[in-house]
């Protein structure tokens, strides 16, 4: 009887080894296929299959606790109080959890992602079968190829991720000049867990807005927070969003409230109605310094700082059909041909001009409807009536044409 048990596991062991799952082997990291664990692993599997499935699992879950701790403690720690598994304080804390808060573990700190939580959580349910089988039970090719795919490709293959701290990013902001952040920050940054992205986020935005921070530090805080925000996680961004609207609780917003969020793409998180009251604001201001070509050192202003708080696309349809008839008036201009400008059939605002060309580049066709309400006001036909300026207008309507 026990013959035929070795004969079953001899052939079950070649099937699984011509199916490929030993080559699979070779992607894990270089650290791990030195160790005595994967040499038992590649000894296991062509004579006893189910036992090699088990070790190559047991080798990704004392990974995991290994990244988790690279992570930080502090961060494990606050997840696990946020989601209510066992308490970390040490490293040996870490390495006693069992297989399933560990996964769980890796997955809130975003070690792994949801999917693979999910195929991970799938695989130790194939080794929990694989503990307790039975002459009845024995790992199929379907098992084995599984169990390896998983635990190599999610775990085994990858490096650990780069422990990135609040400290780093802020000996890079404080340098007295201009900065960029360099490539591997930005992707220490994407690797690293939801509470690391949220404490380094809430970082920037905080010296952003410390007044009693340089100039210098202070921008180099916005352009951080630009090089970041398509990299940070929903998740993570929405925590910020929760947090900032608490921070401007009981206050109105203000330009540098609304460059900031701009920056650090969580506008849409902003109050609305502070918005709004924020963006009327604004359209008061430009009113009253008015589109007159002579006014081109404030439009210069006026620009800077609708580039810097999101442009014509964080205005709700009203306010922006608003600012749309302005920028129209004072880019068409006024008739010119007189004085220094003799020569000059048209005056408009040289500042304001190419930053307005641009918007209507960017933004083309859905600025179309505002374009041609703004092209029947009296102003603006009154205007047009002069062939130059009208001409003017049209340039501005071949960027809205699809």
């Amino acid at each position: 009887m026990a013959s035929k048990s070795i004969v079953v596991s001899s052939t079950a062991g070649r099937m699984v080894a011509a199916s490929g799952a030993g080559d699979l082997l070779d992607e894990i990291r270089a650290e791990w296929r030195a160790k005595d664990l994967i040499t038992r692993v590649e000894r296991l599997l062509p004579v006893d299959p189910s036992s090699a499935c088990q070790r190559l699992l047991n080798a990704a879950i004392h990974d995991l606790r290994d990244k988790i701790i690279i992570a930080g403690l502090d961060v494990a720690s606050a997840a696990a109080d946020q989601h209510k598994l066992p308490s970390i304080k040490k490293a040996d804390d870490v390495y006693d959890l069992s297989t399933t808060y560990t996964l769980d573990l890796a997955y809130r700190i975003g070690i792994i992602g949801r999917p693979d939580w999910r195929r991970l959580k799938r695989a130790y349910d194939i080794r929990k079968d694989l503990e307790h089988e039975d002459d009845q039970y024995e790992a199929g090719i379907e098992d084995c190829v599984y169990v390896f795919r998983t635990c190599i490709d999610i775990v085994l293959s990858k490096d650990p991720i780069a422990p990135l701290k609040v400290g780093d990013v802020k000996d890079i902001i404080e340098s007295p000049s201009h900065i960029t952040l360099s490539t591997d920050l930005v992707s220490d940054y994407e690797s690293a867990p939801d509470l690391r992205q949220i404490e380094i986020y809430k970082f920037l935005i905080s010296t952003s807005e410390d007044s009693k921070k340089p100039d210098i530090v202070r921008q180099n805080a916005i352009e951080a927070l630009r090089s970041l925000r398509s990299h940070t996680r929903k998740a993570a961004l929405a925590d910020v969003g929760s947090y900032i609207q608490e921070k401007h609780r009981g206050r109105d917003l203000k330009t540098e409230d609304m460059k900031i969020a701009a920056a650090g793409g969580f506008s849409a998180y902003l109050k609305q109605s502070k918005v709004k009251d924020y963006l009327q604001g604004f359209i008061n201001e430009i009113r009253k310094i008015g589109y007159h070509w002579k006014r081109y050192d404030e439009h210069r202003k006026i620009f800077d700082d609708l580039e810097d708080i999101g442009n014509a696309e964080v205005f709700p349809p009203a306010l922006r059909q608003d600012l749309v008839e302005w920028m129209v008036l004072c880019y068409i201009g006024e008739p010119g041909g007189y004085g220094v400008g003799i020569y000059r059939p048209v005056f408009y605002s040289n500042s304001a001009a190419p930053k307005i060309e641009r918007i209507f580049r960017d933004l083309g066709n859905d600025l179309h409807d505002d374009l041609e309400a703004a092209a029947k006001t009296k102003l603006v036909k009154a205007a047009i009536t002069d062939p130059h300026i009208a001409r003017r207008l049209e340039k501005l309507r071949d960027f809205t044409v699809e």
